[in-house]
């Protein structure tokens, strides 16, 4: 099982760190990362397995929620298969 994390906001050190380290405590395992930098702006697309997630999908979208209030960052879940229904045509 996978979802979908994005990463948005004014660029800062120590993002990914953050991000990784706070998704890797509840069990999810990154697959795939694509981030890049626009001017002064971060953004970051990762492809995650959930398969062991030790919280339910809508807490960890809730913690990540509060994670990117505390950081300044928007940061959003989403599962593969919601995110795919919403980007296809």
């Amino acid at each position: 099982m996978r979802a979908v994390v994005t990463v948005t906001g004014k660029d800062k050190k120590g993002i990914i760190a953050k991000v990784s380290s706070f998704l890797a405590e509840r069990g999810v395992n990154v697959e795939d990362i694509s981030q890049t930098i626009l001017q002064d702006y971060f953004a970051m697309i990762m492809l995650v397995d959930i398969a062991d997630l030790n919280v339910e999908l809508s807490e960890l979208a809730k913690e990540c929620d509060d994670l990117g209030r505390e950081i300044g960052m928007s940061i959003r879940v989403q599962h593969e298969a919601i995110f795919n229904a919403m980007h296809n045509i």
